[in-house]
């Protein structure tokens, strides 16, 4: 299979495909690691930079200042659009890629962690000059005679215009979903899988997804399965995890219509999936059906895992007078696993672990153990901290209802496996 991603994490896709056996070659990847690159510079990228911070912490109420975000948003996409007509200019995709990687040591010192996390676990199935840091400036057109098979990505849910909007491609220039989209429609991959947050559909009262359904249905000419939301736990993963799933399949491929996968029966609890029941190099899976076989077989997760005082105090409290909630620890369902669970979160948000009763000590998630509850077999390879792979778990798909979602692509007969 020729596979393709955007927004590739530490490949889902990538792992459901060797679970379930299926020889696949990945054409590209492509992921910043969370590592920013703004073309702004000097005194508007520090600004921009401050009133971004006090947007996420619900802070930026000035209208001055919401009008100077925005301005300051829209002239950094402008920038980005100049250096793309730039860089189509360049001779062939190597020097576009070049060209990019300098443009982030030049405007950035941070390390990108997933890509090395990616390339631990993948490198054998991609030619590194093949993995992209940005979207905005990957060139599908590099690759539109590859024929792939499959591209998978997501992007953050973002709000589209109602004002004028024809609801085409050319409504949703300057946002990530668009990316998506024009490397949809750069590529031609016979399937692609998008995957977003659960709320997706029902966003700005629906008007998010009506502009999204209209791009892929009449400007990319796919023809798209009703959105779906999948729960982890429904699927094998002792997660409470929902999030939505897209599938399209391209117009002109004549195949059986997809229906998306059945919930099946949960057989394992979190504990089961805990270091303390579950050693290490015991969470492995079936060759044959790519199920996860689990051996019971007592070990020690690391003691840096455990809690100070001062923090498992807190994380048990109730919350706040304004603030409410709960303090269960050790559920058999997993809370929903976040890229921030390393800034210790209240009980009723993160999961943590009793070590002992009297007295009481707990302990987070290790990363082993947080990538198991992702369906990331003991086979996977941590190349980075633990605080990172933590990270990097929290922001993946689960790969059992990625492989669900796979096995009923499969029996469309889209594609010969």
């Amino acid at each position: 299979m020729k596979l393709a991603t955007v927004f590739s994490g530490i490949g889902a896709i990538e792992q459901a495909l060797r679970r379930m056996c299926i020889d696949y070659e990945i054409v590209f990847a492509c992921d910043n690691g969370d590592v920013e690159l703004n073309l702004l510079e000097n005194n508007e990228l520090e600004e921009y930079t401050k009133l971004k911070k006090l947007r996420s912490k619900k802070q930026l109420k000035n209208q001055d200042d919401i009008t100077r975000l925005e301005f300051l948003g829209k002239t950094e996409n402008e920038l980005a659009e100049k250096t793309r007509a730039y860089i189509q200019t360049l001779p062939d995709k190597l020097a576009k890629k070049q060209y990019v990687d300098q443009l982030y040591k030049n405007h950035s010192r941070q390390t990108n962690f997933v890509k090395k996390t990616y390339l631990a676990n993948y490198g054998n199935h991609i030619n590194e000059n093949d993995f992209h840091l940005d979207i905005r400036f990957l060139d599908g057109t590099d690759y539109a005679n590859e024929n792939i098979d499959l591209l998978v990505g997501g992007s953050p849910c973002q709000a589209f215009s109602a004002v004028g909007a024809k609801y085409g491609l050319n409504d949703t220039r300057g946002t990530l979903f668009y990316e998506f989209a024009r490397i949809v429609k750069e590529t031609q991959p016979k399937v692609f899988i998008y995957e977003n947050v659960r709320g997706l559909t029902t966003h700005e009262n629906g008007h998010t997804w009506q502009v999204m359904r209209d791009v892929f249905e009449n400007d990319l000419n796919y023809k798209i399965a009703e959105p779906k939301v999948l729960n982890a736990s429904d699927y094998g993963i002792p997660q409470s995890r929902r999030r939505l799933f897209v599938v399209g399949i391209r117009d002109d491929i004549k195949c059986k219509d997809f229906k998306y996968p059945k919930p099946v029966k949960l057989q394992y609890t979190m504990q089961d999936f805990l270091e303390d029941n579950c050693a290490y190099g015991h969470f492995n899976y079936n060759h044959n059906t790519g199920d996860l076989i689990v051996e019971h077989f007592p070990g020690h997760p690391d003691s840096k895992f455990t809690l100070t005082p001062a923090v498992q105090k807190y994380v048990l409290a109730g919350g706040t007078a304004n603030y409410k909630t709960s303090k269960e620890t050790d559920l058999p369902i997993a809370r929903t696993l976040m890229k921030m669970m390393t800034q210790h979160h209240r009980a009723g948000v993160d999961n943590y672990i009793t070590v002992q009763q009297e007295p009481l000590v707990l302990r987070q998630l290790s990363d082993r153990e947080a990538l198991r509850l992702m369906g990331y077999p003991d086979d996977f390879q941590i190349a980075v901290s633990s605080m990172q792979t933590l990270r990097q778990a929290g922001n993946s798909i689960v790969v059992d209802v990625m492989m669900a979602v796979v096995k009923q692509i499969v029996k469309t007969n889209v594609f010969i496996i």
